[in-house]
């Protein structure tokens, strides 16, 4: 039988509970064994809920425990940095939740923890290992579509519940932070550069202050990427790349079920197919490659330094849309 990781989880996050550690059960790499919350209850109800063996009422005790090796960490925001530094001292592998932090000197210090400990530390962008995006980096890159010129992007939802962290400025909430890195880091990938320099019209809600709309602009040496993503806006979501001879269209980029297929729309000049991808479901697919790294030594799917060049495009993309708050 293959050795699986031993993988605890901080907090009872909601994207921990129902969608990464159902998903990370079925990995065959890895295997949730602990569940922390600051409050012992909620620790126990999610661990019997989920069928996980151990719970903890604290976040310290879970790093305390000699047998887990690596840590999924879902917490809000403002918490993914010094929770995870504290894990990487424990000793711990660690697979965080995007945004990897609230600013690119959090990056940097997480970067120092994870290269003085030893310890592998990963961004949570399932996209990454999706065999949608996948086949469309591929297509881009094999010059099917031609050179590539232009990604579009809208991402959005509905949300003013003045509870959610999402509308909490403090907990570093904010469109940009919660949807807008996932075209950030989709462009950076597809284009395979960083972008030259930025622009950025950014909407505020009045009660929360935070990023409620934000449309970027990002402008690459052979393209440009295009993009809205809101938490005001009836919930949507498509991504398309425009080449010089076709382009490709993912139909549910972010968010890609794990109980049907998936589809991607290939048009090479008035020529059109579609490509259908099987059933699979993106974070186990995550748990099993950050896991496969542990096990073997390599690279975790998104490591911290494109994490930073990540942060580094919404650093810019918050400054070029000062002047045009509202």
């Amino acid at each position: 039988m293959t050795r699986k990781i031993r993988v605890g989880v901080l907090s009872v996050a909601k994207i921990g509970t129902v969608k990464v550690i159902p998903a990370m059960q079925k990995c065959a790499h890895c295997e949730v064994t602990a569940i922390a919350s600051r409050d012992p209850g909620r620790a126990q109800e999610a661990a019997a809920k989920l069928g996980i063996p151990t719970a903890y009422g604290s976040y310290e005790e879970l790093l305390d425990d000699p047998s887990i090796e690596a840590i999924y960490n879902p917490l809000p925001n403002h918490l993914h940095v010094p929770w995870s530094i504290r894990a990487a001292e424990a000793g711990k592998h660690v697979l965080c939740e995007k945004p990897i932090g609230l600013d690119s000197a959090e990056v940097m210090r997480l970067i120092a923890a994870r290269d003085r400990h030893g310890v592998k530390i990963g961004e949570a962008f399932m996209i990454h290992v999706h065999p949608q995006w996948l086949r469309t980096r591929e297509i881009v890159q094999s010059g099917e579509i031609g050179e590539l010129r232009a990604m579009h992007c809208v991402f959005s939802f509905f949300n003013r519940d003045a509870a959610n962290i999402r509308n909490r400025p403090e907990y570093g909430g904010g469109a940009l932070m919660d949807i807008g890195c996932y075209p950030i880091h989709a462009s950076r990938w597809i284009f395979d550069s960083e972008p030259r320099r930025v622009s950025a019209r950014i909407e505020r809600d009045p009660e929360f202050g935070v990023d409620h709309t934000i449309s970027g602009l990002l402008d690459f040496a052979n393209g440009q990427a295009l993009f809205t993503t809101s938490m005001q806006m009836n919930p949507y979501q498509r991504v398309h790349f425009f080449g010089t001879k076709g382009n490709v269209e993912i139909e549910i980029p972010f968010n890609a079920p794990p109980d049907r297929e998936t589809k991607i729309f290939v048009r090479i000049g008035t020529a059109e197919r579609t490509e259908t991808f099987p059933v699979c479901d993106q974070y186990t697919l995550q748990g099993d490659a950050f896991a496969s790294a542990i096990l073997n030594g390599g690279d975790v799917p998104v490591p911290l330094e494109n994490a930073l060049g990540n942060m580094k495009v919404m650093e810019a993309l918050l400054a070029a849309g000062k002047g045009s708050d509202a």
